[in-house]
Parts: structure tokens; C-alpha cells; sequence
């Protein structure tokens, strides 16, 4: 397996060294990390965007996705294998559109501790769209994976091959019972229509609202996937923005539970005025019941939730702000209140009624130039504590606050006192960037009920963390990133071991 393992590394190496250098695939939005599924040549795209945040001076919204302003003159400096339309000629004059078309293949290896369970090799191949046509513009990332799994492969192994992004997959069988491969599709697209001083979309992508980068408590990026239709509106130092998306309510998406319904209605209003940043946003997730009023702007929903059954419907209001300092430090933090009996009694903080989530934060971003080239070095720390049952529900309803079994907003769900910290940098060499990171993550996970996005709610006298086993690990992650190829790997050490090295090309 070790030298197997080498020998992955080398071939995964030599091909980013010597690829050719270049830029971003150009997207209609700025949106969430793709940190399981859907990897293009970047790296981490969404850690860049806040790091320009920090280092900026205009204004900083945090709400994602948004509309990329600069889209189609990142399109018309673009090169891909198909590409046609008189809207990459900027004197264009009239009907205006564009067409571009990137294939794209990726080869993993992945495995951890927590999957019991090694992907090797990985293969995903598809196809990248994007373009636009007139006040229309859209984007279609979408790919097949096949993948080898080490569990189940070998007659006595009992294991069970495990999905690494959490959706579902399906194992192909060979005639004598062995695990032949797992196969399965994933995508990502956004279809918007702009005018002005707004955007409507349909999407099937993340919502990442507020100015954490992996602690948000609302709306977080490390959420899987959902469609949703959304409508942002800007006006001057005022953004809002409202959405609608539809969940799925148990983790296995063959599950007959998903024959019901949960729908998500959600806004956020966020106010930038220079370096000062404040937002609120608000959730309202209804089962198997649907009230298109609620996606409208102006309505508030943790008013508007009283005016439902209160035992097939669950509400949280959040609060969140951002002061940037110099051009380099960003100070943040972001309260949730999922319930309450009365403010003393959240005060108090004893009983499981009083259900609540709080993030500090802290990113230091500069940009230096050394031998005339430029150096981005950056610093992220977070903390954030989330008291138990928070985004849960009664137990003969299912409005958690979650898709596929997975919290919609902090990714360490109820009961989970969550540290991370992250040094990186990048520069240019080889013709390419080279980005290097180190993560360090603290987890304490509670064992008592209401720890599980699923357990059912009731009042009791809660425990904060109780007996919960400090869970330490540290990553650090390498990439290249080329023209036409990319290498990115993350080793993970500690209590959850794991490793995941890929290689895309992208033409």
C-alpha cells in the first residue's frame, strides 16, 4: 500500500509540474467551496474571495452566491475547446451571447479513518458550460464518477463501500459478489436573469451566508447541494436577498421518507457601510407543507412562523457582523437563536428550550510583493459553540434544519464546541501558483441527546459538551495549479486520519 501509495504521488506530480499555467474557469457567480465533488483547477476559490474582502476597500457583502460582476469580461479573456458567440467581441453591438464548453477529467485517491474505506482510483469526467445571452447568463458544471472502493472488494470483507460527499451512489456488482465499482453523476448550475439592481436564478448549488469562512451558523457552505430558486436585490449599501430551496429529509435519497416534503424559505438582509458590515438572516423550513408567500423579501418569517402549525414548521433568526480594519484584519461573529423561553432564561442557559449558536472569528489577509512577484499570506481563527437540539425538532415531524441528514448551517451540528485555525499563502512559480495551507481543527462533539441533527426534541435539563472526547486534527494541503492542469493534496493527521490527492485537467 506505501509504495503503491508513492507511486500515486509521483504520477499526480509530475503531471502538475509540467502542465502549462494559467486562470479561473469564468462562473456567473461567486459561490460556496466545492470541498467534496465538482473540483475544477482551483483549489479553494471561496478562501480567495474572502481574503480580497479583507484586503479590500469597498464594500464587503457576505452573501453567497451572488451575482460575478465581472463575468463576461472574464469570458471574453477565456479560452476553451468550444467557444462561439458575437458577445466575445466587446464592440458587439445587438443580440448579444456567448458559449463557451471545457471538458474536464479528475483522478482521486481518497481515503480516512472516518470512511473506513479507500478510493482508488477515482475517475470523473463531464463537461463545464457557461455563458451568457443578452440579461441571461448561466453555468452547468456536470460529471460521472467512477470509483474503485477498498471496502467490500475482497471475499470476508464485510465492510460497505462509503460515499465521500455524503449523496447518494450505486454499487455495481460482479457476478460473484465482489465490488466491481461505484458509480454515480453530480452537478452544479445557475441560470440567472439580472437587471440592474437585481438577480433572479434558479440554482442547484449552496447557500453561505455571513462572514465566517467555516463556522457559519445560518447558511453554511459545507451544507450538500439543494436546488433552490433566489432573488438578490441591491440597492446602494443595502443587500437582500431571498430564497427558496428544497430539501431532502432522510440522508439515503432512495429513502420513501423523501416522498415528503421539507421546503426551506430563507433571507438575509446585510447592510455594508464602508468597513462595517452588519447582516440578519432568518430560516423557516416547513414539512410537507409549502407557502409560496414566504418568499417574499419583505415578509419577516420569525413573525410570519406563527401564523403555521407551529409542530410541522421550525424558524431561527441570526444576527452576524464584520469590521475590517487596515485593509488587513477582518473581526466577525454571528449569534443564532433557534428558541427561547424568555431572554433570562437564555441567560441562564439550563434547559434545552433555550436553543442558541454563537461564532467569534478572526482573518488576517495581506498581499506582498517579494522579488517582484506577489505573495498572499493569510490567517483564519474561529470558534463557535452550538448548544444542543439546536436545528433539530419534535419527533413527529421532520422540519430539522438540515439536507440529507446534514446540517444546513454550522457543518458540527447540535451540541459541538467547534476551534479552527488556518495559516496559507500563494505565489506564483512553475508558470502556475503554488498554494499552501495548514489547518488545525479542536472538535468536541457531545454524546448526550440532542448531539444528532435527527434527535427528536423535548425539554429536559441539557449538557453543554459532557464527556465529549477532544477530537484533534491537523491538514496540511498543497496545490498547483496550471493553464490546462492542477494538483491538490490535504493530508489529514490525528484522530481522523485521511488522505485525498487529485489531479483535473481542464481545457
Amino acid at each position: 500500500m506505501r509504495i503503491r501509495l508513492i507511486r500515486v504521488l509521483a504520477v499526480f506530480c509530475l503531471a502538475a509540474l509540467f502542465g502549462p499555467a494559467g486562470s479561473l474557469a469564468a462562473s456567473p457567480v461567486v459561490g460556496a467551496e466545492r470541498s467534496r465533488n465538482l473540483k475544477q483547477l482551483d483549489y479553494a476559490p471561496m478562501l480567495w474571495e474572502y481574503h480580497a474582502q479583507t484586503v479590500g476597500e469597498g464594500r464587503a457583502f457576505f452573501t453567497y452566491p451572488r451575482r460575478n460582476d465581472g463575468f463576461r469580461d472574464e469570458l471574453r479573456r477565456e479560452r476553451a475547446l468550444v467557444s462561439f458567440g458575437n458577445g466575445l467581441d466587446s464592440a458587439a453591438s445587438g443580440h448579444s451571447f456567448a458559449i463557451l464548453a471545457s471538458p474536464v477529467l479528475g483522478i482521486d485517491y481518497r481515503g480516512s479513518e472516518a470512511m473506513n474505506d479507500t478510493v482508488w482510483p477515482g475517475f470523473d469526467g463531464g463537461l463545464y458550460l457557461r455563458g451568457f445571452a443578452d440579461s441571461i447568463d448561466f453555468d452547468l458544471d456536470a460529471r460521472i464518477y467512477a470509483e474503485s472502493h477498498s471496502a467490500g472488494s475482497s471475499d470476508g470483507d464485510k465492510r460497505t463501500p462509503q460515499s465521500f460527499d455524503g449523496e447518494v451512489f450505486d454499487v455495481q456488482h460482479e457476478d460473484r459478489g465482489g465490488v466491481d465499482y461505484v458509480s454515480y453523476a453530480r452537478y452544479r448550475a445557475h441560470l440567472g436573469l439580472n437587471y440592474a439592481f437585481f438577480r433572479l436564478q434558479l440554482a442547484r448549488d449552496v447557500l453561505h451566508w455571513g462572514p465566517g469562512y467555516y463556522n457559519n451558523l445560518t447558511l453554511n457552505q459545507f451544507a450538500l447541494p439543494y436546488n433552490m430558486i433566489a432573488l438578490d436585490v441591491v440597492f446602494g449599501p443595502l443587500r437582500v436577498y431571498s430564497a427558496y430551496a428544497d430539501l431532502r429529509v432522510n440522508s439515503w435519497s432512495y429513502s420513501k421518507d423523501n416522498l415528503n416534503d421539507r421546503n426551506m424559505y430563507a433571507h438575509r438582509y446585510e447592510l455594508a457601510l464602508g468597513n462595517l458590515t452588519v447582516g440578519m438572516s432568518e430560516l423557516q423550513i416547513l414539512y410537507n407543507e409549502n407557502k409560496p408567500w414566504l418568499f417574499t423579501p419583505v415578509v419577516p418569517l420569525f413573525i410570519e412562523k406563527g401564523n403555521y402549525t407551529e409542530r410541522v414548521n421550525n424558524g431561527a433568526l441570526a444576527f452576524d457582523i464584520d469590521y475590517r480594519l487596515f485593509s488587513m484584519l477582518r473581526l466577525y461573529g454571528e449569534f443564532l437563536l433557534d428558541d427561547m423561553e424568555s431572554p433570562y432564561a437564555v441567560y441562564e442557559n439550563r434547559y434545552s428550550n433555550n436553543r442558541w449558536a454563537g461564532m467569534l472569528g478572526m482573518h488576517f489577509a495581506q498581499n506582498l510583493t517579494v522579488a517582484q512577484r506577489r505573495l498572499q499570506l493569510g490567517s483564519i481563527a474561529e470558534i463557535a459553540r452550538v448548544e444542543p437540539y439546536t436545528y433539530c425538532h419534535y419527533d413527529t415531524a421532520q422540519a430539522q434544519m438540515a439536507h440529507l441528514g446534514r446540517p444546513l448551517g454550522n457543518p458540527n451540528g447540535p451540541n459541538s464546541l467547534a476551534v479552527d485555525w488556518t495559516a496559507y499563502a500563494q505565489f506564483p512559480a512553475l508558470a502556475g501558483s503554488i498554494f499552501m495551507g495548514l489547518h488545525n481543527k479542536w472538535l468536541w462533539k457531545g454524546v448526550d441527546a440532542g448531539s444528532s441533527i435527527d434527535d427528536p426534541y423535548k425539554t429536559v435539563e441539557k449538557r453543554f459538551v459532557h464527556g465529549a472526547p477532544l477530537v484533534y486534527t491537523v491538514a496540511p494541503s498543497l496545490s498547483f495549479q496550471g493553464k490546462f492542469v492542477s494538483f491538490m493534496g490535504e493530508l489529514t493527521f490525528g484522530d481522523e486520519a485521511g488522505v485525498y490527492l487529485r489531479t483535473t485537467f481542464m481545457w
